[in-house]
């Protein structure tokens, strides 16, 4: 249900954007996840004055009718803007929006360890649209079929840079561990 590779430097997107973070640990389990998430969402409606939430939804109705269901328990609005968004058209929208995204994991076929790291650009786009093709995959990587970390954004105040990292591999799928990583001025 949830993205977790290189969780501890979310702290540093969230410092870039200037909003505070509520970091609530889960097992991951199926279901039990979910409140887990409610859990954290209370806290932020109350810690915050939270009104709802935005989500980066494309298509996974698994995920957006649970998000959707504990908002509406939790008295929240859930906003999922990206809803019905073309997944191609998305991946090109980001590269136009200054958004500088790097594949932190992969696991479906015709995504090899050389995606670990890469950055979102206009050929990879193309690359990454072409495999989903052949491979038969969501471009989006909204199946679970990979993971994004974005390091720069327009709500950025500074980028991460990833200062070091490590690529862990099992089969057909792996991840990228970043190590140590630092808010820089953009450039």
């Amino acid at each position: 249900m949830f993205h977790y590779p290189n969780m501890r430097w979310t702290r540093l997107q969230a410092e870039a954007m200037g909003t505070p973070q509520i970091i609530e640990d889960t097992p991951g389990k199926k279901e039990e996840e979910l409140s887990d998430l409610a859990r954290a969402l209370s806290r932020a409606k109350e810690e915050f004055s939270l009104d709802g939430i935005c989500t980066g939804a494309l298509a996974s109705v698994y995920q957006k009718n649970r998000v959707e269901r504990i908002c509406s328990e939790l008295g929240l609005e859930c906003i999922s803007p990206l809803w019905g968004t073309d997944p191609a058209s998305h991946l090109h929208r980001l590269i136009e929006e200054r958004f500088l995204v790097s594949l932190v994991s992969v696991s479906a076929l015709g995504l090899t360890e050389e995606w670990l790291g890469r950055t979102l650009d206009p050929k990879s786009v193309d690359e990454l649209i072409g495999l989903s093709r052949k491979y038969k995959f969501n471009p989006g990587l909204e199946g679970g079929e990979g993971e994004t970390f974005v390091l720069d954004c327009p709500l950025f105040s500074q980028r991460i840079e990833i200062v070091s990292s490590e690529r862990h591999l099992s089969g057909d799928s792996g991840y990228l561990e970043i190590t140590q990583a630092r808010l820089s001025p953009k450039s």
